[in-house]
């Protein structure tokens, strides 16, 4: 997927286009199905297909005090973006000054000029231009008027709208089995893997413990079921996917002022060296929260009932 910055710039190769527009916060459901009709229009018109996506997110810059913390920032969401299918991802900076175009003004500059847009996909709730004075109503009349056809989706699953705000507060709930559902996959977390204070690995639980400057909204505090994938391995190559155990903590057992971490022990392996590596961590289930215990020997007993609890979980699972 090429990925560019200014509509200015579009490559030759992905003009004229099939195109759409929004957050895309999380690529949930709603999301996808959007993504996958474009695809779809793309096959059908012989066109390239591109989706066009704003940074930062526009409430970050039109109302600062309640912008949402990203469910896959950057580099994450562009990822899930071109998982699925898409040649091209424009990624407009979104400023104070781009928020005053009109909708007109905003389409003749990036769907006309910058991309010669032939077909426009959206959802129904689409909104865009100034104040959000454009609809879908709007777009259809500028299609009219500049020579694009709009395909408009209704919600998706019975009626059922999917939500980045609803993630949100399920991942603040720890509810990750039900973000899985409104996801289509399980939510994840990618970041670099540090040294930290290799308490785990004293108890005969290494983990892997992502840096702080990890990418994906970090669901509440506590054990969870997923998997750990090293993104530096080579598809094909072993052990590139694996079971494990993730706590999401402070570590109040040991009474210390630790940041919030994110660390995952892989069942059963005791022999892998990932520091320095960069790793996904993805949550599949909950399995209990976090617990403060008299004694290191409880909270050893409790990870190893953890572990098992994970083995029995993931087993009936086979990963993405």
């Amino acid at each position: 997927m090429h990925r560019w910055t200014d509509p200015s710039g579009t490559p030759e190769a992905l003009r004229p286009c099939v195109l759409t527009l929004g957050n895309f916060d999380g690529v949930h459901r709603g999301h996808r199905a959007v993504l996958t009709a474009l695809v779809e229009a793309g096959h059908r018109l012989g066109l390239p297909s591109v989706a066009i996506t704003f940074d930062p997110h526009p409430v970050a810059v039109l109302r600062p005090e309640v912008a949402p913390e990203l469910i896959a920032p950057g580099e994450l969401r562009d990822d899930l973006i071109a998982e699925m299918g898409i040649d091209g991802l424009l990624v407009l900076d979104f400023t104070a000054e781009f928020a005053k175009q009109t909708p007109e003004d905003f389409v003749r500059a990036v769907f006309v000029r910058g991309l010669d847009a032939r077909c426009v996909v959206v959802g129904m709730d689409t909104r865009f231009g100034y104040r959000n004075a454009g609809d879908v109503g709007t777009l259809a009349d500028l299609g009219e008027q500049f020579g694009f056809e709009v395909i408009a989706l209704d919600d998706v699953g019975n009626g059922e709208r999917f939500s980045s705000t609803v993630v949100r507060a399920h991942l603040r709930a720890g509810e990750v089995a039900e973000v899985a559902r409104i996801l289509g996959r399980p939510h994840r977390v990618v970041g670099t893997v540090v040294h930290g204070n290799h308490r785990g690995r004293a108890m005969g639980y290494p983990t892997a413990n992502l840096s702080a400057d990890s990418l994906g909204l970090v669901p509440l505090e506590g054990v969870y079921a997923g998997w750990l994938t090293r993104l530096d391995r080579r598809d094909g190559e072993p052990d590139r996917t694996m079971p494990a155990a993730i706590s999401v903590g402070t570590n109040p057992t040991f009474d210390t002022t630790d940041r919030r971490t994110v660390e995952a022990y892989v069942l059963d392996r005791d022999d892998l060296d990932l520091y320095d590596e960069r790793v996904m961590v993805e949550f599949t289930a909950h399995i209990r929260p976090t617990l403060r215990f008299d004694s290191v020997e409880e909270l050893r007993e409790a990870m190893g009932e953890d572990v098992e609890r994970c083995r029995e979980l993931l087993s009936k699972i086979v990963p993405a």
